[in-house]
């Protein structure tokens, strides 16, 4: 049996509300402590976790229909593939949805609630986004309106940097911290919900007399930043606090109160559900890796230095019109001006973690070819760009290494990082390969 949990939170700070979250899973079972999301946005990272695929090979790239977020296209293409469909129809499992799907799941252009995805026997979906109170769920394809009474409707029961960071404003307004504030205390109250609702589930599964046959992962789909480089509330940056995310896991063979180092992703739940499933995983085109081996605490474990971080930005060709003197091309702009998005904030990351190296390299798809590195050993808050300081080889292996995970697939996705002894870096191939450069951000998204 498996239960799958997904809440968007802050990972720095999440286990302070959730007392029996870390009682039952945290302590029962391991805790990596360096999971992460190739796209710090739902539906990107969504769709990521149902197939195990970067956002390049599912073609999900942001939270609207036009960017392929549960549209026709998505359900034709890679909804008949996903981990639970195949679950269903290759293992023989029984599998139950509840909560959020994709952002625009439930769109009248996309099938409306009527849609059910392969691969769910018993299916209670929320009908477009994130909302608590006053909203929609398919049940099994069949529309459900939900009102406002708490006991029965709450959802959750039932710097030299880029330009979009520079402009925000430094030290925040005390309007933006008040925003701040009641948006941070309203994160915490709905994990105290999210706290019973595994409890009640822990308790379930003992009584059925079912728990220790079961794994149990707790994640999320993108982190939060609450304040942070004076950006309000959001998410869709590059920056560790909007794509490090908690990942809990207990289960049958994995030993209690177990901390993970590993350098590991959403893309790799798919992979290991799978697995733990008896599937052959080559019969698959997931990108992920199978965290099993690391569950049963297996020794001499190879395992990824690197992952990639990619993000295509959403904007308005007109100006927002609470803000017009930011010109056009941005959206999702808060209070006093501070926009967490534009068209042009696109752009793809490798977050490398080693023995020797700690460190994440950038670029943003923009006029400036804007580059940003950060050394997280010396900088864990990512204040200073070191890309005009470090070491240019370094910097002329992590572009080329750049460029291949994004037009990786499958187990290409998989090859030795920058800095694994298996690594080969030839200066010549950043020339004979520059064309993945020019169709990196434009044909892979189509």
């Amino acid at each position: 049996i498996f239960a799958f949990l997904a809440d968007a939170l802050l990972v720095l700070s999440f286990q302070t509300p959730l007392k029996k979250t870390n009682a039952l899973i945290a302590q029962m079972g391991i805790t990596f402590v360096n999971a992460y999301v190739p796209s710090a946005l739902c539906c990107p990272s969504r769709a990521s976790i149902l197939t195990g695929k970067y956002p390049h090979n599912h073609h999900v790239v942001n939270n609207t229909l036009e960017g392929n977020c549960s549209s026709k296209l998505w359900q034709k293409i890679q909804e008949p593939y996903t981990f639970p469909a195949v679950l269903k129809a290759m293992c023989g499992y029984q599998t139950f949805f509840a909560g959020k799907y994709l952002n625009e799941y439930g769109a009248e252009d996309a099938g409306g609630v009527g849609h059910v995805p392969p691969g769910w026997s018993f299916w209670y979906a929320l009908e477009k986004n994130s909302k608590y109170y006053n909203y929609t769920l398919s049940v099994n394809g069949k529309a459900r309106r939900h009102g406002e009474n708490y006991s029965v409707d709450y959802l959750t029961d039932v710097l030299n940097k880029h330009w979009l960071i520079r402009q925000a404003k430094t030290p925040m307004s005390n309007s933006s911290i008040q925003f701040l504030d009641d948006a941070y205390r309203k994160r915490w109250q709905t994990l105290l919900s999210v706290d019973d609702l595994i409890e009640k589930l822990v308790k379930k599964l003992e009584v059925n007399g079912e728990l220790d046959n079961t794994y149990i992962f707790y994640t999320s789909d993108n982190g939060f930043h609450t304040g942070q480089f004076s950006l309000p509330i959001d998410k869709r940056q590059l920056y560790e606090f909007d794509i490090k995310v908690p990942l809990l896991v207990r289960g049958p063979g994995i030993k209690p109160n177990q901390t993970n180092k590993m350098l590991v992703a959403n893309i790799d739940l798919g992979p290991t559900i799978l697995d733990i499933a008896g599937y052959d995983l080559n019969k698959t085109q997931m990108d992920g890796m199978s965290l099993l081996p690391l569950l049963r605490g297996d020794k001499n474990v190879t395992w990824r230095s690197d992952f990639l971080v990619e993000y295509q930005g959403e904007g308005y060709n007109g100006s927002d019109p609470t803000c017009p003197g930011l010109g056009p091309g941005v959206t999702h702009c808060f209070p006093d001006c501070v926009c967490e998005d534009s068209y042009n904030n696109t752009y793809a990351c490798v977050r490398t973690l080693s023995a020797s190296w700690d460190l994440q390299y950038c670029e943003f798809d923009d006029r400036e070819v804007f580059v940003e590195v950060y050394n997280l050993t010396a900088d864990p808050h990512q204040i200073n760009n070191i890309a005009k300081t470090i070491d240019q080889e370094i910097l002329e292996k992590m572009n080329y290494r750049l460029m291949m995970l994004q037009s990786c697939s499958g187990a290409t996705c998989r090859t030795p990082g920058v800095f694994d002894p298996g690594y080969r870096f030839d200066p010549r191939l950043m020339f004979s390969n520059h064309g993945l450069r020019a169709r990196r951000f434009s044909a892979q998204f189509l």
